[in-house]
């Protein structure tokens, strides 16, 4: 039997089958506490569990583990037999083109991001589009993610370099921030003009992104009025429009711009799940129940606990349910034994909605879009 390379600080001597004994406790211990804890096994029971931080044993062991990348693959395969989610109506064609005019005459330009899937949000040819102006990504709907997904997300585009800001378009968190650092980055336009003789203008951003992300709202909590039509459905916004904040700052709404064409469809997916993508180009109980699907995957959900436990009397206070499938149980009071997306969508509708699918789906979608599963992201930043 081969000797093992000695260890690096002086420790007393050990036999070969002590100290193998020894280095396989301390590499095994930690994981198997850490997946006890996610799993609920009966070693553990509730009152023990909440004097635990799940959250931190879960975001670790999930980073870890690599599940992310692993349930990007999922997706991927599951939607290989679907109908493809595509959506380009007229509107947007004629917005796109019109909108590489306007941002020539741009200052700054702000993407709006949907902070549950802002891979998924991304245009591929925006970087293209923008050249060398500066540039300030928002993520919209930070309300509908958890700390950790945001902590997540904040260090890895200011790793990129990329100034981030998280807002929430519906209560007006993050907006007056924008709007500030909008001026910062612009305030050398006013400078080489005034070295020209010019006489100071406004400086002028430009609102892009996503259809149905919350540029409009974002405008309309900053202008404190409604200037810009908005409503929780992608295609309300049809055509730009230049909206005054102030004597210092302009902004270009601009309706939702997608690809002509959706290659990744496990984007265009997650694009659906939020309502980031007009209804007519998908399948509600398809995208339900790969959404079903998803959650039972994720191994922690956190959540508002006024919203399943009846004995909960404290205001406002979250608990972490150790996987998806808890969370689902715990809205509909039905079991999801398995990962079948479509079973649980049969078994719900036969609950709820006398057998009609299409209905359980519509709820499905609805509830999660609303936050009633808690706070869920469907993308983590790539390694």
């Amino acid at each position: 039997m081969a000797s093992l390379a000695p260890l690096p600080h002086p420790r007393p001597s050990l036999s070969p089958t002590r100290r193998f004994r020894t280095l396989s406790l301390r590499s095994v211990a930690p994981r198997l506490f850490v997946s006890n804890a996610i799993a609920g096994g009966t070693s553990l029971h509730w009152p023990q569990k909440e004097k635990i931080n799940l959250s931190k044993y879960v975001n670790e062991s999930f980073h870890e583990e690599g599940d992310w990348e692993s349930l990007d693959a999922d997706v991927y395969h599951w939607t290989r037999s679907l109908r493809p989610v595509q959506w380009y109506p007229g509107h947007i064609a004629k917005a796109e083109k019109e909108l590489k005019e306007q941002l020539k005459l741009m200052d700054v330009v702000i993407e709006v991001r949907d902070a549950r899937i802002p891979m998924a949000t991304s245009h591929p040819q925006m970087d293209s589009w923008l050249g060398n102006r500066k540039k300030i990504l928002v993520l919209n709907r930070e309300d509908m993610i958890s700390t950790a997904d945001r902590n997540s997300w904040a260090n890895f585009f200011t790793r990129q370099g990329i100034k981030v800001v998280f807002a929430n378009g519906q209560l007006g968190m993050g907006t007056m921030k924008l709007g500030r650092l909008a001026k910062l980055l612009a305030t050398g336009v006013n400078t080489k003009r005034r070295a020209k003789g010019l006489l100071p203008r406004p400086v002028r951003a430009g609102i892009v992104g996503y259809p149905n992300v919350g540029k409009s709202s974002l405008i309309n909590r900053l202008l404190r009025r409604r200037m810009c039509p908005a409503a929780p459905r992608p295609g309300v916004t049809r055509q730009l429009k230049w909206v005054r904040f102030g004597k210092d700052l302009e902004f270009l709404d601009s309706p939702g711009i997608l690809p002509m064409r959706i290659r990744d469809q496990a984007a265009a997916i997650k694009l659906a799940i939020c309502d980031d993508i007009g209804e007519r180009s998908y399948d509600a109980a398809d995208v339900a129940a790969i959404l079903v699907q998803m959650l039972t995957r994720l191994p922690a959900v956190e959540a508002k606990c006024y919203c399943f436990i009846s004995s909960c009397q404290v205001a406002n206070c979250t608990r972490w349910f150790p996987t998806g499938s808890d969370t689902l149980c715990k809205r509909y009071r039905i079991d999801s034994d398995g990962r079948c997306g479509k079973i649980f969508l049969e078994k719900l509708a036969l609950h709820l909605f006398n057998g009609d699918v299409s209905h359980a789906a519509v709820r499905v979608l609805s509830d999660f879009r609303k936050g009633k599963f808690g706070w869920i992201a469907l993308e983590r930043p790539p390694r």
